[in-house]
């Protein structure tokens, strides 16, 4: 029965039609995150509607 629920809580993720996925928000500089954002990032998008949002950079990086 647990196999069922998680299977029917699955689909019902990937079936949200603004759900973008996690290779789209990498290729836009952004990662997956659970719940929040962290300080110092805001929402993008969201990888899988409305529990895990995609989250960019206030500041662009810099690679030294």
């Amino acid at each position: 029965m647990g196999i069922l629920w998680f299977v029917l809580i699955f689909v019902s993720l990937t079936g949200h039609g603004d759900a973008h996925g996690p290779d789209s928000c990498n290729r836009e500089g952004g990662l997956c995150r659970v719940g929040n954002c962290i300080p110092g990032e805001y929402l993008a998008t969201y990888c899988f509607e409305p529990i895990i949002l995609c989250c960019k950079s206030l500041s662009p990086t810099t690679a030294k």
